[in-house]
């Protein structure tokens, strides 16, 4: 799998997105259904898999599993997510309109809080609007684009989108991050090596006991893309983030994305940092729940269809736990903060529009326990169940279909 140019990316969602650094110039692309004459398309993707867990699964179904694996679907079958966008680009106007509304259903919900009761049901499955924005024009220099609603997350090495990353799991980084935003973002794009971001959005950490729930946060990004100029090196991107709250239960995101080209065609890298402060005031400690995470990728196009594709991340989670708001609660320590996964992707596209890919994936921890049965605190009682340990293994088959 190779990296798209993040320009071309950028372009493809209306220059208006920040997302993944690490996009698929060669995976199927969604073709898109016109609508009459208006404009107006349909596109979208099914996800499914099959996934193996060797050695973490606990009795009575209780697990303490990895960020990015979910307890769901542990020896499983699952329908990961259909996902189905309406669209009606913006033209190359002046004042020029348009909007983007995306729903989600399945066990792997991008969940941006519509709908505001559960996104899912007793059975793993639910629904959720991913996205629903209006994106309008202003004639300011060389055009200012604003969204307006409930859009993908500005920062992140990883897209929400499953084709879109070089591996079939989340990143334990993309669990650090929120993954969509409530709220207005503006993007400029100053030249063709130059775009910057930024806006106000809804408190996204959730947190709803106390009247400030109201409070706002400060987006911001800008994206570097060197120029031809550079040769091998041209198209190499940095992306630099930060998510700000100032509200005393809010929490501070910040994030450095690099992907650069090699002199070899065939590979590209690309790394990530984030970092999260969770400034919980309210307990009396500013910073308790904090980390941060490291991660390295590696894409190899051995052939038009064939990619090898590696990632590797070491975190740092100060408190022994990683940020409550993720999908799934990723580590409960009982230990030290400290880790790592490593996870290998094999993908073949055997069939037209279809990504097809063989993953393992490992997590360690380095001190304590995190993965097994057992409550989630230190306190709670594991008298009954398969002790937990520190290490954990999975083996996944994983299909997408893009229309």
């Amino acid at each position: 799998m190779k990296f798209n140019k993040w320009t071309v990316g950028l372009a493809a969602v209306g220059a208006i997105s920040l997302t993944s650094a690490a996009r698929a110039d060669d995976a199927p692309k969604m073709s898109q259904l016109n609508i009459a004459e208006s404009g107006t398309t349909i596109s979208g993707y099914i996800d499914v898999a099959a996934q193996y867990n060797a050695g973490n699964v606990g009795e009575m179904g209780y697990t303490d599993i990895p960020a990015g694996t979910s307890s769901d679907k542990v020896d499983s079958f699952s329908l990961n997510t259909f996902d189905i966008a309406i669209d009606k680009p913006q033209d190359d106007s002046p004042w020029a309109a348009g909007y983007h509304g995306e729903l989600e259903f399945g066990q792997d919900l991008v969940y941006s809080g519509y709908p505001s009761s559960s996104s899912s049901s007793s059975s793993g499955y639910g629904y959720a609007v991913r996205q629903a924005y209006v994106v309008v024009r202003t004639p300011v220099g060389n055009g200012i684009d604003w969204k307006v609603g409930v859009m993908d997350d500005i920062i992140g090495y990883e897209s929400n989108t499953d084709g879109a990353n070089p591996n079939y799991t989340r990143s334990i980084g993309y669990f650090y991050e929120p993954t969509t935003l409530v709220g207005m973002i503006g993007s400029y794009k100053v030249n063709d090596m130059i775009t910057v971001q930024a806006g106000l959005a809804e408190n996204w950490t959730g947190y709803s006991g106390n009247s400030e729930v109201s409070s706002k946060t400060f987006a911001g990004a800008i994206a570097l893309t060197a120029p031809d100029s550079w040769g091998w090196a041209k198209g190499a991107t940095l992306n630099l983030g930060a998510l700000v709250n100032p509200y005393k239960y809010g929490t501070d995101n910040y994030y450095v994305g690099l992907t650069v080209p090699t002199p070899i065609s065939a590979l590209k890298m690309g790394y990530a940092f984030d970092l999260y402060s969770d400034a919980d005031s309210g307990y009396g400690n500013p910073h308790n729940n904090s980390g941060w995470v490291l991660g390295m990728y590696g894409c190899y196009q051995a052939t038009d269809k064939l990619s090898l594709n590696l990632r590797g991340e070491y975190y740092d989670f100060a408190d022994g736990e990683g940020p409550y708001f993720a999908a799934n609660y990723p580590y409960n320590q009982r230990g030290n903060g400290l880790g790592e996964e490593i996870t290998a992707t094999v993908q073949y596209n055997l069939w037209a529009n279809v990504i097809s890919r063989v993953e393992f994936r490992w997590d360690h921890v380095d001190s304590g326990n995190a993965f097994g049965v057992g409550g989630n605190s230190s306190s709670e009682s594991f008298s009954g169940y398969t002790d937990p340990n520190s290490n954990s293994f999975l083996l996944a088959v994983n299909l997408i279909y893009t229309f």
